[in-house]
């Protein structure tokens, strides 16, 4: 039985309706190999985290950060395909009930078909692609194709974004806006810059019904002070290194610190 697409908008209204944000938990697919990085992306949800983000590994990672490129040319050299994504994403859907996002480079959709990658996206469960290396004008093709999968696509916006650039993205975005907290590559920092509270402003001003925050966010108290002003925050590079340290064990730990920042002072119940 294939698992229904769920919307990442739909968990974060949920989540507000809770009156509280969200904790979207990235990993990437095949790192170390394809089971343990499901079975790490369910013990993410399994110990607070809301939504997932399924990273597709590309051979030319030029957003991530030191821990990340690692990973992904672990999974290279380990033999992940395209269709294991699909694979990945379909036995998380069936085990959690969770939103479960792509995110890609563009090149690796358009190489296997954006057509036929968002089919067989969508009919494994997923709930649509987070698309760092391209904009909304550029996208024209990827829009059309989401409009006719109803996949949620999640662009890009940057401090250093202009206001006019700012109002398009959040008119083509659907789920939430990806808020990149700092210019630079991925990876966790003892501070999440300030310049992410005033990005989040901007795009609320522009019409975002839904802002995420990402880049340099590892602990719990970091999640509290984001979600003070965005309806989610994103977590990566942290995840990715307590996998590659620690295991599976090691990712719902660093899961269950996180997710503290959810509701400060109270605890999230653990899995058994």
């Amino acid at each position: 039985m294939r698992a229904i697409p769920l919307s990442v908008g739909t968990r974060i209204e949920e989540r507000r309706v809770e009156g509280r944000g969200v904790l979207v938990g990235y990993l990437l697919v095949g790192f170390p190999d394809l089971a343990t990085s499901i079975d790490a992306a369910v013990a993410l949800v399994e110990n607070g985290v809301d939504a997932i983000e399924l990273g597709l590994p590309y051979s030319d990672p030029v957003m991530d950060g030191i821990a990340i490129q690692q990973a992904t040319q672990a999974a290279l050299a380990a033999g992940f395909r395209i269709r294991d994504v699909f694979t990945a994403v379909e036995a998380v859907r069936s085990r959690v009930d969770a939103p479960v996002l792509v995110m890609t480079y563009w090149n690796p959709v358009v190489q296997y078909g954006a057509d036929r990658f968002a089919d067989q996206l969508r009919d494994a469960g997923g709930a649509g692609l987070i698309t760092p290396d391209i904009t909304p004008d550029s996208a024209a093709d990827w829009i059309a194709t989401s409009d006719r999968t109803g996949l949620d696509r999640v662009f890009l916006a940057a401090p250093s974004s202009t206001d006019e650039r700012l109002k398009l993205t959040v008119e083509n975005s659907r789920g939430f806006v990806y808020a990149v907290s700092t210019m630079g590559i991925t990876g966790a920092r003892a501070d999440v810059a300030a310049s992410a509270r005033t990005l989040v402003d901007r795009l609320t001003a522009a019409g975002a019904e839904n802002t995420c925050v990402g880049i340099g966010i590892s602990r719990g108290d970091q999640v509290a002070e984001v979600l003070e002003y965005a309806d989610g925050a994103i977590v990566g590079s942290a995840l990715v290194t307590a996998l590659a340290e620690r295991g599976v064990a090691g990712v719902a730990a660093t899961a269950a610190e996180l997710a503290t920042g959810l509701r400060p002072g109270a605890s999230i119940p653990q899995a058994h």
